[in-house]
């Protein structure tokens, strides 16, 4: 276990979650801000790269597993993303279409930006997200991060414009 919220346990992602994280990227809805679906080899490529950021930078995206059910509903953690030709640390998170509208991805990314600020003392946070995502931007609003800034990110042949949200730790009373 890495983290621990009033309803969640955030811990690395094993090869046993594979079924449950198929569930969140192989739904169109969910991976909509991804231009859709990701195919089974995409999703093995994905699980591996969190396993990968985890065994290197000590943390990655995390499975999001309820405490009431221990049922893997999402992942949330940190990861390294490019901004403006160097790395930032952000707080990422995709959740299964059945567990959106309870408040979930807000509890696990509020739980990871204050892991960063304790733990890694990081001194700021990002969330970078797609410019037609709503709902992430909110919960980075929720997660007391501003829209500083835009930027375009190539994935899947296509141009997408993206939000850079941010929080500097002096703005936060972990």
């Amino acid at each position: 276990m890495i983290l621990e919220t009033a309803r969640l346990i955030l811990r690395e992602m094993t090869q046993e979650d594979f079924p449950a994280l198929c569930k969140i990227l192989q739904d169109d809805e969910v991976m909509y801000a991804y231009e859709g679906a990701f195919s089974l080899i995409e999703a093995q490529v994905w699980l591996d790269r969190q396993i990968e950021r985890c065994r290197k930078d000590g943390f990655g995206l995390w499975a999001v597993v309820l405490k009431e059910s221990g049922e893997m509903v999402g992942q949330c953690g940190l990861t390294m993303q490019g901004y403006k030709g160097g790395q930032v640390l952000e707080v990422g998170y995709l959740f299964q279409k059945e567990s959106w509208h309870y408040g979930y991805a807000t509890e696990a990314a509020i739980a990871c930006k204050k892991y960063a600020f304790n733990e890694l003392k990081a001194q700021e946070v990002y969330s970078i997200i797609r410019d037609s995502n709503t709902p992430s931007q909110n919960v980075a609003k929720r997660n007391g991060m501003t829209c500083i800034d835009e930027m375009v990110k190539h994935y899947r042949g296509v141009d997408m414009p993206h939000l850079v949200y941010c929080v500097k730790a002096q703005q936060q009373s972990n």
